[in-house]
């Protein structure tokens, strides 16, 4: 058992190096996006998760191949953590053949069923239900696998968040649902949409489900304690609640006003509660580290714009494909 944990231990700072990198790799992905969508290049609306990445990345480094999660309309770093390479996700963007959803979806519909994405979701709790289905599918066809379904925590007041915990704990199936707590539901604080935002996890109790508290802005707790949840869920004990408290540096969408945040709140977490300062003083990142982490990442982000202004405009009649009726 030593030899083991020492085995764990040695490769702690591997992985979190890595981490950070990913980490890295959104906000600058997120941090040019914004850039892009300001200048006109990107239609459609932008919502960015800039203070949430070590949600992501936390969370889809702890999932196996087979496991499946839906999105929210905020899901540029969900699907960057799950491996969709940067150029399809920014061609995406762009609206090019080449993007992950062949264009047709831009930033609220990211799918790459390939690595287990389901797809991003512009309905808020949209993706829940679905969830909820496949990870029957997994249950029926006893498959050793997990669905996740990420969601705000303002999503917890809509009628299918409560439909889909009440079957997924009847059914006991193999579910993981991650709520993205960081108490403003798009403009609303929590103390005005729901009578226990100050511990979400109490939702989970109606349907006496397991929760388990986390830290988001911790990128390492956050990967714990999904490994602890989805070796829950994988033994077939039934599905878990995690209630993953984070900070969201930006406004709701690129442009928000923000004028439902308290004056200075914005400044003082960026200050105290960013993950990637949080983690790069973990690390102890020399200043040469540091930069050439941010030089690799930024010419990744920067090589996605090329490739994706270069990507192939649909054609007129591409809009009549993948239509049912």
């Amino acid at each position: 058992m030593a030899k083991v944990e020492e085995k764990r231990g040695s490769r702690q700072p591997e992985r979190l190096r890595d981490f950070y990198r990913q980490m890295l790799l959104i906000r600058r992905f997120e941090e040019k996006v914004e850039d892009r969508f300001r200048a006109g290049e990107l239609p459609g609306f932008l919502h960015v998760a800039i203070g949430q990445e070590a949600v992501a990345v936390g969370v889809c480094s702890a999932l196996e191949d087979g496991d499946v999660f839906a999105s929210t309309h905020r899901a540029h770093g969900h699907t960057l953590a799950r491996g969709t390479p940067p150029n399809a996700v920014m061609a995406e963007l762009y609206g090019k053949r080449e993007g992950c959803s062949g264009g047709y979806g831009g930033s609220m519909h990211l799918y790459d069923v390939e690595r287990g994405n389901l797809g991003a979701n512009a309905v808020v709790g949209g993706g829940l239900p679905a969830i909820v289905g496949a990870a029957l599918s997994f249950k029926l066809r006893d498959e050793p696998h997990v669905a996740v379904a990420f969601f705000g925590d303002g999503a917890t007041n809509i009628g299918t968040f409560h439909e889909s915990l009440n079957l997924a704990e009847l059914w006991q199936v193999p579910a993981l649902f991650v709520c993205e707590n960081n108490r403003w539901a798009e403009s609303t604080p929590g103390a005005q949409h729901s009578p226990v935002w100050d511990d979400m996890s109490k939702r989970a109790l109606a349907f006496d489900m397991r929760a388990i508290k986390v830290d988001g802005q911790d990128v390492e707790e956050v990967f714990t304690r999904t490994r602890e949840a989805l070796e829950h869920v994988r033994s077939g004990a039934g599905p878990v609640f995690l209630d993953v408290e984070c900070e969201r540096l930006v406004g709701h969408y690129v442009g928000d006003p923000q004028v439902y945040r308290p004056k200075g709140q914005q400044a003082e977490l960026r200050e105290t509660r960013d993950p990637v300062t949080l983690l790069r003083e973990r690390l102890d990142l020399s200043d040469e580290d540091a930069d050439e982490v941010d030089r690799e990442v930024t010419e990744v982000v920067e090589a996605s714009v090329e490739f994706a202004k270069t990507g192939t405009d649909p054609s007129p009649e591409d809009a009549l494909n993948n239509v049912y009726a």
